[in-house]
């Protein structure tokens, strides 16, 4: 496995050969973009961030999308992430970014593999917060999320989306 990130030419080039539509791939984008703006906040307040790993990592969050359109896309992506022999770093992201994370108990009821389906660094967190203030390729405001997911996930799926937001909010100040 290669500790070297592909550039982001190349993971666009790795979404496409993976077969995610075109709509998939710009929203990957949009979600890069604006995690790397997030990325750049925590830089300027002095805290260390791998800006690279963001954009690499957001460009390739949603590769198991190629796969399925359903929750599972996270592990899908994960699998497709390690065939290609992607960085650790990048897998994690890709398996951590649903939702504000999957608890264990969650992932046994999905009956995904064993492991940690919860954003635990600090890029991580800064991709998935990301990927919930982008629906398509638009920025929405995180109120607009909250209201769309409250309808679809349990109550305590929608509570982890809001510590993600005041985390991010409590670190780095408006996001949106």
């Amino acid at each position: 496995m290669s500790e070297k990130l592909p550039t982001r030419e190349q993971a666009l080039i790795l979404l496409r050969e993976s077969g995610c539509s075109q709509n998939v791939v710009k929203h990957c984008e949009a979600v890069a973009d604006l995690a790397v703006e997030i990325a750049k906040k925590f830089v300027n307040k002095g805290l260390t961030v791998n800006v690279e790993l963001v954009e690499v990592g957001a460009l390739l969050h949603d590769i198991g999308r190629a796969k399925t359109h359903s929750v599972h896309h996270a592990v899908a992506g994960a699998q497709i992430a390690k065939a290609l022999g992607l960085p650790e770093p990048i897998i994690a992201i890709i398996k951590r970014h649903v939702g504000g994370g999957i608890t264990a108990r969650e992932a046994r009821e999905l009956g995904w593999p064993k492991d940690v389906y919860t954003p635990q660094t600090i890029e991580e967190k800064i991709v998935a917060y990301a990927d919930k203030l982008i629906e398509g390729s638009q920025r929405v405001p995180i109120e607009k999320t909250i209201e769309k997911f409250s309808k679809e996930l349990p109550k305590p799926a929608i509570t982890r989306i809001k510590r993600l937001h005041r985390e991010m909010q409590n670190l780095i100040g408006d996001c949106e």
